[in-house]
């Protein structure tokens, strides 16, 4: 059964640890992709913003899943928008004081949104940011939050958020340092499917990659799941399928493969 959508992770997964990616020998692909009706969609917890500013030549013929799956663009026309109630945003403001993540990123539809301590940390990361001195007083339709710990300290933090907020809120990891607290629901393969709805495609006919814990989903949702190189071990367990890390082009070499009918799953 050929491959008519593939999904990709950016941060750990598309792009290497210079935030980047071989961008000539993707735009090669990207064309013979199309030439084989095969959707690209890019799936991140990332800011649908800064997912586009990567793929400034075709940006609005691919599709996003956005903020973890709670904001969705198919071909340049947004097809979903998830909404966090102003109850929740509040219950979670109250009870991260006692977190005191090293940074923390309230997310919405027309910016994210950072306190002054936060702002020059989390600019690199955010296309659309605005400082405000009070999170509580954002008017905005919110997504997600996303919160900064020590590495050493994600586990015991991640464990303690499913204890204070998971009856109304759901905690993944979304890379070493990184915590995001998403919609319940609204994850990656959430969004996967909605492109797949669209756009008529089965599951068996989808391939998606990842790195981290909001991955997991996603690898499961798909027939062919591949984990990174760099994946950790719980996305590694969740995948059936393994590729080269991230700074070895492990997506690309993959694509070739898809591309050259050399996969294993033909």
């Amino acid at each position: 059964m050929p491959i008519k959508l593939i999904a990709v992770d950016m941060d750990g997964t598309f792009l290497n640890n210079n935030q980047d990616y071989n961008r000539e020998r993707f735009r090669q692909q990207y064309t013979e992709l199309k030439k084989c009706g095969i959707r690209f969609v890019v799936a991140s917890g990332n800011q649908y913003y800064q997912l586009k500013s990567f793929f400034p030549d075709f940006a609005d013929e691919i599709s996003f899943v956005a903020e973890n799956g709670a904001y969705i663009v198919h071909s340049n026309e947004e097809v979903f928008c998830g909404e966090m109630s102003e109850n929740t945003v509040r219950k979670v403001l109250d009870i991260l004081r006692d977190f005191q993540p090293s940074s923390l990123v309230v997310c919405g539809r027309n910016s994210a949104y950072v306190g002054e301590a936060d702002f020059n940390q989390s600019l690199k990361y955010y296309h659309k940011l605005k400082r405000v001195d009070d999170l509580y007083t954002i008017n905005d339709t919110i997504f997600k939050f996303a919160l900064t710990f020590n590495e050493s300290d994600v586990p015991e933090v991640l464990d303690k958020l499913h204890e204070s907020v998971g009856d109304f809120i759901t905690p993944v990891t979304s890379g070493n340092v990184y915590i995001d607290l998403i919609i319940p629901g609204l994850h990656k393969a959430h969004g996967v499917k909605r492109i797949q709805e669209l756009c008529h495609i089965e599951d068996h006919e989808t391939v998606a990659f990842g790195d981290s814990g909001n991955d997991i989903e996603m690898l499961h949702h798909v027939a062919y799941g591949f984990a990174m190189g760099n994946a950790t071990e719980p996305v590694k367990s969740a995948a059936n399928y393994m590729t080269d890390s991230n700074n070895e082009e492990g997506v690309l070499n993959t694509i070739d493969a898809i591309l050259n009918k050399e996969y294993p799953f033909n």
